[in-house]
């Protein structure tokens, strides 16, 4: 599930949920509920995301297990 990946990510970053919804510019509350999987994340903050990680959308939903972002041309 994508949520997990959030919440590994973040931790891996050393980022804290409060910095995570900060960067985003919600509250925290409503960061948690993405990460925990009870709402969906909007396309906009998967994106915002995996600039901050420095990894790609596809990573960030699961669709693949590759962390590494895309190649620009």
């Amino acid at each position: 599930m994508y949520y997990r990946r959030l919440f590994d990510l973040r931790e891996d970053h050393d980022l804290s949920q409060k910095a995570t919804a900060e960067y985003l510019d919600m509250h925290p509350n409503v960061y948690r509920r993405y990460e925990k999987g009870i709402r969906e994340i909007p396309v906009w903050a998967v994106v915002k995301l995996a600039d901050l990680y420095s990894t790609s959308t596809d990573y960030l939903l699961g669709r693949t297990n590759d962390p590494a972002p895309p190649v620009k041309k």
